[in-house]
């Protein structure tokens, strides 16, 4: 009986075996993680570089006083929007009314003597004809005629420099725009005749340039060709400003610097902005992502899909036995919102795991469930 219990009890854990084998191997195939993957696509990209600039009002004009005086009105705040032709300044006048008033009395006077000279000579010129004055009173009247004649002409310079010095003295805006405020509390009198006093400056906010200098030989070499590629995607450039504003901008390609300065190794390059919303205002800082290059194979994985660690940048990418590897890449600018340009590290068709990539390790045999 012993030597039976023996033999059962081997035939037993025998046959036992199998079973645990065959439940191991199950427990695996069931234990595949499922991953959401995609493959690395190609599509032809327009690259970008990035610069810092600020924007520059297309037109800008200093208000200056042009009289001397007391100052006795301001018709706005700083800030405000001014339409051309808005009173913006009131200088006394009263000195300049009184030179208007002379001017013009003086011309009265250059008036009635000139009818007089012209009557007078007229007059002595029929004498003539009877011998009844000499030549030379004729050639005295002439010239006394012709006299009051320069002097209506002076008369009229003069009324017209009294008109424009009265002028002078309500300064309206030449432009619409916004525009600063006026000379500081306490120097309310000044003293334009000298030299014109500044007061203001207006801003026209309808349209900006922005303003930014750039030194990537490539980027260069890509405007300045006559038929290049740059050609084609200079318009509509994406602008960036430091603070997030309701609505996006973006520039016309403008200008190009003829040449490079020498003293900095930059090209000035200018875009033009609207201003619609009328949210940008001069001297904001902004950065501007310029095209400079259309690569027609470019890599692209999903964004979201791309982790980094103190190596870089990396994808976790399955392999042909659907194990995870851990795949270190080179990247490029973000195409989209969502895609990024892979540089270096994959190849086109490569399948990446797109989910949960906290959940999955280097070495992971995983279930790939392929998404778009």
């Amino acid at each position: 009986m012993k030597k039976t219990y023996i033999l059962s009890s081997v035939l037993t854990v025998a046959a036992t075996l199998p079973a645990c084998h065959g439940s191991h191997n199950s427990s695996d195939s069931d234990g595949e993680m499922p991953v959401d993957v995609a493959e690395a696509t190609v599509d032809s990209v327009v690259l970008h570089k990035t610069y810092p600039g600020y924007l520059d009002a297309l037109e800008q004009v200093e208000i200056v006083g042009r009289a001397s005086g007391q100052l006795t009105g301001t018709y706005f705040n700083g800030g405000d929007h001014v339409t051309k032709g808005q009173v913006l300044f009131t200088i006394e006048d009263t000195k300049y009314r009184d030179a208007v008033t002379q001017a013009q009395a003086q011309l009265e006077t250059a008036k009635s003597t000139n009818a007089y000279a012209s009557s007078h000579y007229q007059a002595v010129k029929k004498a003539l004809e009877s011998d009844a004055v000499s030549q030379m009173e004729v050639n005295q009247a002439e010239s006394a005629f012709h006299e009051s004649e320069a002097a209506i002409k002076n008369a009229q310079a003069a009324l017209q420099t009294a008109l424009t010095q009265l002028s002078y003295c309500t300064v309206t805006a030449p432009i619409s725009g916004t525009i600063t405020s006026g000379i500081p509390y306490g120097h309310d009198f000044i003293n334009g005749e000298a030299s014109p006093v500044p007061l203001a400056t207006i801003y026209d906010n309808s349209a900006f340039n922005a303003i930014f200098s750039i030194e990537d030989e490539q980027y260069i070499n890509l405007v300045n060709e006559e038929h290049g590629p740059g050609k084609a995607i200079m318009s509509k450039v994406p602008l960036t400003f430091s603070e997030k504003l309701p609505h996006s901008y973006f520039g016309d390609l403008s200008y190009i610097a003829p040449s490079i300065d020498k003293s900095t190794g930059t090209m000035v390059v200018k875009c033009v902005v609207e201003n619609p919303y009328n949210e940008l205002r001069n001297g904001m800082y902004l950065t501007i992502d310029l095209p400079y290059s259309v690569d027609p194979k470019a890599i692209l994985v999903k964004d979201s899909s791309i982790g980094t660690d103190q190596l870089g940048k990396y994808l976790y990418v399955v392999n042909d036995s659907d194990k995870v590897v851990y795949t270190t890449v080179k990247v490029g600018e973000l195409v989209n919102d969502s895609m990024r340009v892979v540089n270096e590290g994959i190849a086109p068709g490569t399948r990446y795991v797109t989910k949960a990539l906290l959940k999955v390790r280097d070495g992971m045999k995983v279930k790939p469930i392929k998404t778009n």
